[in-house]
């Protein structure tokens, strides 16, 4: 299936299954780096215990997404373009 390209850039437009599919890896990894970097961790002061630790994953994977939806740090065009290799037999 061809998707169509743009004029000026000869690439297709970003969008469809392999995009969300990019943007979805790079808001995983983001969110993921973040909880490696203790972003969310509970301190004592406030109670803690499982329901904020499950509610803590919520807020890292909302701003990871908010990050990818403000430019990320480039993962998913990589990832994206690696996508369209593979599909491209290249």
């Amino acid at each position: 299936m061809m998707l169509p390209v743009s004029p000026l850039t000869h690439e297709p437009p970003r969008s469809g299954p392999a995009w969300k599919a990019a943007l979805a890896l790079e808001a995983n990894f983001l969110s993921e780096m973040l909880k490696s970097a203790g972003f969310g961790t509970i301190s004592g002061e406030f109670g803690g215990g499982e329901g904020a630790e499950q509610f803590t994953s919520f807020l890292r994977e909302a701003h990871a997404e908010a990050l990818v939806q403000r430019g990320g740090i480039g993962l998913a065009e990589h990832i994206y373009q690696s996508l369209l290799e593979k599909e491209n037999g290249a």
